[in-house]
C-alpha cells in the first residue's frame, strides 16, 4: 500500500468516525429525551391514580351521609 493510498484510507476512516460519532450522539439525545419523557409520564400517572383514590374516597363519604340522610328521614333507597 502506498503512503497515497494509506492517506485516503486513514481520511476516510477519520471521516467513518466523525459520522458514526454523530450517529452516536444523536441516538444518546433521542434515548435521553425518551427516558425523561417516560419519567414524566409516570409521574403524572402516579399523580393521577392519587387523584382518583382521593375522590373515591369523596364519593364513599357521600354515599354514607346519603344512607345517613336516608335512615333519618325514614326514605327508601333504590340502587
Amino acid at each position: 500500500m502506498s503512503q497515497d493510498e494509506f492517506t485516503k484510507l486513514f481520511k476516510y476512516l477519520q471521516e467513518f468516525r466523525k459520522d458514526v460519532e454523530t450517529r452516536f450522539d444523536k441516538v444518546d439525545n433521542e434515548i435521553r429525551e425518551t427516558k425523561l419523557s417516560v419519567g414524566e409520564l409516570a409521574g403524572n400517572l402516579k399523580d393521577y391514580h392519587q387523584e382518583l383514590l382521593l375522590l373515591a374516597h369523596k364519593v364513599d363519604r357521600l354515599e354514607r351521609w346519603i344512607q345517613q340522610v336516608a335512615q333519618k328521614t325514614g326514605v327508601t333507597l333504590e340502587y
